[in-house]
Parts: structure tokens; sequence; C-alpha cells
């Protein structure tokens, strides 16, 4: 396998996928919404696909919920390895704001600075940055 893309079907895709990118930064592309497409009639002005890439190596799909709602966050945990001390406290203080702190963030036995958070769509987050030894 060479890379993991992880796809989250989430209610007002767009506005999450906003949220997440000032979470993460990056830019939002391939946006395609379900206007026109006769499979999804009835479906106007919700996303079908957008994509949220925030580096070369880290891209993440979003689309809007079609049909019965998932219970958020249930069944997924994400955990970006994140670059820096300041990324690692950026991250976690915008998804702490509105959401709730699993794992407070902390130095681990690992090498690590370590945090887990459910943000305020209930993805939980499981944010790591290997410190340097």
């Amino acid at each position: 396998m060479k890379k993991l893309i992880p796809h989250i079907r989430i209610e007002n895709c767009k506005v999450a996928v906003e949220y997440y990118q000032r979470a993460f930064g990056g830019e939002i592309k391939n946006t395609q919404l379900a206007d026109g497409i006769e499979m999804f009639k009835g479906h106007e002005g919700k996303y079908i696909h957008a994509e949220l890439h925030i580096n070369e190596n880290c891209i993440i799909y979003f689309a809007d919920v079609f049909g019965e709602k998932p219970a958020n966050g249930s069944n997924i945990l994400l955990g970006p390895d994140l670059d820096s001390e300041e990324e690692i406290n950026q991250v976690y203080s915008f998804l702490a704001t509105d959401g709730e702190v699993k794992m407070e963030l902390q130095d681990t036995f690992w090498g690590a600075k370590h945090a887990i958070v459910k943000d305020k769509y209930g993805i939980s987050w499981e944010l790591n940055y290997e410190t340097k030894a």
C-alpha cells in the first residue's frame, strides 16, 4: 500500500471542509456538487466529493451524507503525524475549542507529544508529533 486516504462522510460537507482547512491548512480541491447529476436528484447543493490537500503526502476526501445518517465519529480515528510542536499546539487548540479532549496534550514515553480530541463534528483525532531527541 502506498498510502491511506481517509474518506469522511459528513453532514454539511462544505462547511466541514472549510473548518478542517482552518485547522490543518492546505487547499480545498476537486469539489463536485450533486447538482445536475441524475442519480443525486433531490440532493442539489450537496458535495459528492471534495478534497483537502494539506500537503503532497496528506489528502483527506470528504462527501456529504446521502440517505441514512452515520453515527458521528463512531468508527473512525484519524492520526496525523504532525511536523512541529507549534503545529500540534495549534491543531490541538483549534479542535479542542469546540470539541472534547479525550487525552490531554502531553509528552509520552515513546518520545512524542500526543493528544486525542473529538472535534465538533464527532471525528476523533489522535494527534502526534515526534520530538527530536
